[in-house]
């Protein structure tokens, strides 16, 4: 017997099958022109069966236009939901309300043509979704106002013709079929609305990186969120992963550890990612720490930030965010017998642990990811950013992204290709891996985060 969820997802896929012939069609062809039997035909179905789903054309028109606009808001919302900047969210709605246009091409040519005469009852729900969009982004331009980044400016008029030149700009890049690559071109849509609006920005202050453009070589992830301080002082940011985090390709060290009677008194978290994987891994074994026994270690803020979201309390966060403040921070303990766990990644440094045993620490060290170089197939995408954004500025949070750069890009000679540009290192060791290429870094912090790098560059282009 056919299940009653199969039946159900029979229907689903037939309705959709149904809007978007539909949507072909009214994109296509004037309201007026457009029959149930066309529709019918296209999809090679019985007249009677389209009444099934739908009681009028009216009501499969506005099923397509509703449905999209839901879809499209709920969508600008949840990009938009991570960031924290005002300028960050402009950009966010910008590029994102492009994009999907652009992708859905059959409503967006349906929706800029939406001229029916007289009233449905869905009408007043589509019109309540055009207001709802328009007010995303009213309400994040008199933010920018109220904080003094926007300038003084009629938010309905400004919201309009911004909203405007985005659909203008998308429908001639349907008909031109000129839309290669959305990113590139909702980044251009991105300045040239966002230099309309805001603030003095001939000699701004209040936007200092307007204008330059960034590169940031993380994961995906981690450069995401680095993207966000450098998005509130203007900067445009191309994000080039240069980074896999993957599961390690064993846990047996881990779990030796973990599941052994071993009293273990420091737990040193170098990472994000160690905090994570660790956290999920106990949770597979179902086996936690008692951590009222021990003291935790997180290098940097935001370790500790991500220590904090998985639950585990944090002790102790060395002044500086790097093996000698571990050790700094460490050596005002008697660490003799102390058992020290370091869970990390599998290309791990040596200098923390080998500087814990002069202490005279007992570790106990095992990977808990592992870090690979992304396929060139997988991230083509960001290499054609790379290639058509014209940076002024690379960031390297760490040797492997460095390293992984040049693979990635095949650079044969460092020197050469990074003349070009200024480059900002996140910290010694960094610094040291590109120099060793060759390649002079201009910018180092004081404080090893990206905060303090975004301090260290504001003063770099004073």
């Amino acid at each position: 017997m056919i299940s009653v969820e199969k039946i159900k997802d029979k229907k689903v896929q037939k309705k959709e099958k149904i809007i978007g012939a539909a949507a072909e069609l009214f994109s296509k062809k004037q309201y007026h022109e457009v029959m149930m039997d066309d529709v019918a035909k296209l999809i090679s179905v019985a007249k009677g069966t389209l009444y099934n789903y739908f009681d009028s054309k009216e009501e499969l028109y506005f099923a397509i236009m509703i449905s999209n606009m839901e879809r499209l808001i709920t969508y600008l919302k949840e990009m938009a939901n991570s960031q924290t900047s005002t300028v960050a969210k402009f950009r966010t709605y910008i590029i994102h309300l492009y994009t999907f246009m652009v992708n859905n091409k059959n409503f967006f040519l349906m929706y800029q043509k939406e001229s029916l005469i007289g009233e449905h009852k869905l009408r007043a729900k589509l019109r309540a979704l055009e207001t709802e969009l328009k007010q995303l982004f009213s309400e994040v331009i008199d933010k920018g106002k109220e904080e003094g980044v926007f300038r003084e400016i009629e938010t309905p008029f400004v919201t309009e013709l911004i909203v405007g030149s985005i659909y203008g700009i998308a429908n001639k890049g349907i008909e031109n079929n000129t839309n290669g690559n959305l990113y590139f071109e909702s980044e251009k849509i991105y300045d040239l609305l966002l230099h309309s609006i805001v603030k003095g920005f001939k000699n701004n202050t209040l936007l200092p990186l307007l204008n330059k453009t960034i590169v940031i070589t993380r994961t995906v992830e981690q450069s995401k969120e680095s993207s966000n301080i450098f998005l509130q002082l203007g900067a445009n940011v191309i994000i080039f992963p240069t980074l896999d985090i993957l599961p390690p390709s064993s846990w047996k060290e881990f779990d030796a550890v973990l599941l052994s009677n071993q009293k273990i008194n420091f737990i040193i978290f170098t990472s994000s990612h160690s905090a994570k994987m660790f956290k999920k891994r106990c949770f597979e074994l179902n086996v936690m720490p008692d951590y009222k026994d021990i003291k935790v270690v997180a290098v940097g803020n935001k370790t500790a930030s991500a220590c904090e979201k998985e639950g585990i309390s944090v002790n102790i966060i060395p002044n500086k965010f790097s093996a000698e403040g571990v050790l700094n921070e460490l050596s005002k303990f008697n660490l003799r017998e102390k058992t020290i766990f370091i869970p990390r990644s599998e290309i791990g440094r040596e200098e923390l642990p080998e500087g814990l045993k002069r202490l005279g620490a007992v570790i106990k060290t095992a990977p808990v990811y592992n870090v690979s170089t992304p396929t060139k197939e997988k991230i083509s995408e960001y290499i054609y950013r790379l290639e058509n954004g014209k940076p002024d500025l690379f960031i390297f949070t760490s040797p492997s992204t460095f390293e992984n750069f040049i693979k990635i890009v095949n650079i044969e000679n460092p020197a050469v290709y990074f003349r070009r540009f200024d480059i900002a290192a996140i910290g010694p060791t960094t610094k040291r891996a590109i120099e060793q290429k060759g390649v002079e870094v201009n910018i180092i912090p004081k404080e090893y985060t990206i905060s303090g790098l975004a301090e260290a560059i504001l003063k770099y282009y004073e």
